[in-house]
């Protein structure tokens, strides 16, 4: 469909001030979108913690209270890293809290728009880590539901003109990933000959992803889970 509007399109990014989701929120300038951010910072950001859903709540009021937002991009997430055995419940209701419940909730809070509407674009950011990664419970638990989600909202919302998809990254050079491989490092080396394609992703490799999903044109994709990891996910180039 084609939405009649000569005001730019708005589209709702959480944990849009850094990393990624920033990435993101450059991208949907470039492609005519108004960003609408929700962040703990950032000069622009509608200002809440996404993992209090009281926070969260207020800070979507505030959003929607400037008209309807037909497209999200559920961005926010932590990591909680620790081993299955030393994992705590406060992690790990904290990553549920963080990565999975705020993106029911902004979801919930934009459907009536969009489907009023009959059109919306739902992207949630998942992670190759839902396919299992060491000391990462509560974050794969999170992500893969995640993706669980989406294919839920797809069957939901697709007969409304609502689409649901679902990005899941692998290594991508950010500064959370240089906490852990710090550039040049020998363990840095060895995860970039791991990857198929021989180098690391960016945030913008990410946002081109997400870019595609946002689209008017992609209306016949939904329920699907996008990863962008450089064919980490296929396997090894080595034995």
């Amino acid at each position: 469909m084609q939405l009649l509007s000569h005001e730019p399109q708005r589209v709702l990014i959480t944990g849009g001030a850094s990393g990624i989701g920033a990435a993101v929120v450059e991208r949907c300038l470039a492609d005519g979108y108004d960003p609408i951010i929700l962040d703990r910072v950032g000069k622009t950001a509608f200002h809440c913690d996404l993992a209090d859903p009281i926070s969260t709540r207020k800070a979507l009021d505030r959003a929607l209270s400037r008209g309807p937002i037909t497209r999200l991009v559920n961005n926010v997430g932590g990591l909680f890293e620790n081993s299955v055995s030393d994992q705590t419940l406060d992690e790990f209701n904290n990553a549920i809290a963080l990565n999975l419940r705020s993106a029911l909730l902004c979801t919930q809070a934009v459907l009536p728009g969009m489907r009023e509407a009959g059109f919306g674009r739902i992207v949630s950011m998942s992670s190759r880590a839902a396919l299992g990664k060491e000391l990462r419970t509560a974050y794969s638990a999170t992500k893969a539901g995640l993706q669980g989600m989406t294919r839920t909202w797809a069957l939901e919302e697709g007969n409304r003109g609502v689409t649901a998809n679902s990005v899941a990254p692998g290594p991508i050079a950010t500064n959370q990933l240089y906490q852990t491989f710090p550039p040049g490092a020998l363990a840095e080396e060895a995860l970039v000959g791991s990857i198929p394609v021989g180098r690391l992703g960016s945030a913008d490799d990410v946002a081109h992803s997400v870019s595609f999903l946002l689209d008017e044109r992609s209306g016949f994709v939904t329920g699907q889970n996008l990863y962008v990891c450089g064919g980490l996910t296929v396997g090894s180039t080595y034995i």
